[in-house]
């Protein structure tokens, strides 16, 4: 496959081309010189280390939830430059992809979430910027915050932070992955048990204390490593070469 058949392709799988309230510039970032591809690695983040592992295990791209373009011009100087030099130089091409990957039904990062959690028929949650990128629902067995957090944890890694303020037994939850502390306050709002985000947030502690609910903060990369790993699951059933580049910042 080139470039530009794998960018028909994603786009039409994730619907990428329905989202314009997006900072990311979502899509193909930086493009090879024409060559096939034969080989993807997906990682969360386009960061130098990722480059370094996808040349040595062979990639032609790389495809990331989190790029290196975000809705303004940057200069080719320090990191940001070394990033540039080593794609060019390996002939490497980049394809990033955020919010369309966080909202997804089926292989979306909440999506998954839910689906790991037992969210029974989920339901859109958690307004930003205008659109519902989350999603909630009944839960289709109760569950203590506990075991939420075993169903979630990528790899058994610790989340960031556990909240029990609210029921032991949680019977409905909502999810946003990422940095979306502050749309706690839409669970409580909105009589939700559980809440599961990547980040906490001081400002948002006490607000969950008082509003009796239960939050588990499971990490920016821990709760956004499942839709890129689903899109990958995907590529494999369509006999594309694939390779998961697993590099965790415990943040």
């Amino acid at each position: 496959m080139t470039t530009r058949t794998l960018d028909n392709f994603f786009r039409t799988l994730l619907n990428i081309d329905s989202f314009d309230n997006d900072s990311s510039l979502n899509g193909l970032q930086v493009d090879n010189d024409g060559a096939e591809i034969e080989k993807i690695a997906f990682a969360v983040d386009a960061s130098l280390e990722t480059f370094k592992r996808a040349a040595l295990s062979g990639v032609g791209m790389i495809f990331v939830h989190h790029g290196l373009f975000w809705g303004s011009p940057l200069r080719i100087a320090g990191s940001h430059r070394r990033r540039m030099q080593f794609l060019l130089d390996n002939n490497l091409a980049l394809y990033a992809v955020h919010l369309p990957l966080d909202q997804h039904p089926e292989f979306g990062n909440n999506a998954v979430i839910a689906e790991l959690l037992g969210i029974e028929t989920p339901e859109p949650f958690g307004l930003y910027r205008g659109r519902k990128i989350g999603y909630k629902g009944n839960l289709a067995t109760p569950l203590t915050i506990e075991a939420a957090v075993t169903r979630i944890s990528f790899m058994d890694r610790p989340p960031l932070g556990v909240y029990p303020f609210g029921k032991r037994e949680n019977r409905t939850a909502a999810v946003i992955s990422g940095g979306a502390a502050e749309e706690a306050l839409q669970a409580i709002e909105e009589g939700i048990d559980l809440y599961v985000t990547g980040e906490a947030s001081h400002q948002v502690y006490h607000e969950a204390l008082e509003g009796g609910l239960n939050m588990i903060a499971g990490g920016h990369y821990s709760t956004e490593v499942w839709g890129v790993r689903r899109v990958m699951e995907q590529c494999a059933k369509q006999h594309i070469d694939v390779e998961f580049i697993d590099i965790p910042t415990g943040l």
